[in-house]
């Protein structure tokens, strides 16, 4: 890992706009109400814990990748099945998010565009960025974030200005008490976007500097949850409760919010909010997977692995979901509890309980 490497900005960047991935897009919480901003909140408190849990893990396994956890922590026999589930995982992610980019531009820009040839060009372009390495998808990351940044800016003034915003929709706060707010948070609010980011695990090894991991790590998703609230809050407060709720694009509708003059029209705002960071978070789940892959086969290039993993990924986005209802609700319900709980949390617990004793074990035999 040597004579790869990326800087603390480029992992920082990488983070945030994995993170923020299609959840900037279709809001977070909307099962919260007027209260999804609060949820999200404390979604990423926890999650920033989570995400630092799989740092110690990191350090404690002797910098360890991920796809060595397991056979690490359980031996060859347990940890070599354990760790190909992990993969196969990120496939399936991956190809959500694929099924998002298909189901998403047809209605918003692209209404006459097959959604097979969409899914088939977006994918072409991650591979193709992909085929560069991770220095290649962090300097992207990098020189994307602050674009989107000023574009975020931008439409919270405008929406000042448009006086567009209405804070009484946010009253009273937790005014249907805190149990709409759990049911978010847990598991769908931490495992979607915080349990995900255990694929960074993958990587870390690539930081060119190891000092201070852990804080450029725990920032970068404070900071990417901050402004995932912070959308969130202003959606509830531009468009009230009830509409946020039944808004499937909620960003989209907040961006129409935004008239000022001849200044009407900021949709192209929100195809750059999906467009960049399903690129970034398809790239890393693609990536993510392929590299797993190839340290488990010991494989010695990755180009190969690339292309059967894109494949593997396309081949399931077009046969996974019929509806896009389906596709939300195999999503918030059906996901985060068979698959993404016992991947993203209780294994990794397992691995930080074990690790003590493997790494006592290992210095006696030295």
């Amino acid at each position: 890992m040597d004579r790869v490497q990326i800087s603390k900005y480029e992992l920082f960047s990488l983070i945030i706009l994995f993170q923020w991935g299609t959840t900037i897009i279709f809001g977070f919480g909307a099962a919260a109400g007027r209260d999804a901003w609060i949820a999200s909140l404390i979604s990423t408190g926890i999650g920033t814990a989570l995400i630092l849990l799989y740092v110690l893990i990191f350090r404690l396994g002797g910098d360890r990748t991920l796809a060595e956890w397991f056979t690490y922590a359980f031996g060859k026999w347990v940890g070599t099945p354990l760790s190909w589930l992990y993969p196969l995982i990120f496939i399936y992610n991956g190809a959500r998010i694929i099924s998002d980019i298909r189901f998403l531009l047809p209605v918003t820009i692209m209404n006459l565009t097959p959604d097979w040839v969409i899914g088939i060009t977006f994918l072409a372009v991650v591979v193709y960025a992909m085929l560069g390495g991770i220095e290649v998808l962090a300097r992207i990351a990098a020189f994307l974030l602050p674009f989107l940044l000023l574009a975020i800016v931008l439409e919270m003034i405008l929406l000042g200005a448009s006086r567009s915003l209405h804070y009484v929709n946010l009253l009273p706060i937790v005014g249907e008490g805190w149990g709409r707010i759990w049911e978010t948070i847990w598991p769908l609010g931490i495992m979607q976007t915080y349990g995900e980011s255990i694929e960074f695990a993958l990587i870390w090894g690539y930081v060119s500097q190891k000092k201070g991991l852990a804080a450029t790590t725990g920032f970068a998703t404070l900071f990417a949850g901050f402004f995932i609230a912070l959308l969130g809050l202003l959606t509830i407060a531009g468009m009230g409760e009830a509409v946020f709720q039944q808004m499937m694009y909620p960003a989209f509708a907040l961006l129409k919010l935004s008239r000022i003059t001849f200044i009407d029209n900021l949709d192209a705002l929100g195809i750059m909010y999906l467009v960049i960071n399903a690129f970034i978070k398809l790239s890393m789940h693609l990536y993510a997977a392929s590299l797993f892959i190839q340290q488990l086969i010991a494989a010695k290039k990755i180009r190969p692995v690339i292309f059967a993993v894109a494949g593997l990924a396309l081949l399931l986005s077009m046969t996974m979901v019929v509806s896009f209802t389906e596709h939300l609700e195999v999503a918030m319900v059906t996901v985060p509890y068979h698959l993404w709980l016992p991947l993203y949390l209780v294994l990794p617990m397992i691995v930080l309980a074990v690790l003590p004793l493997r790494n006592w074990i290992g210095g006696k035999k030295s």
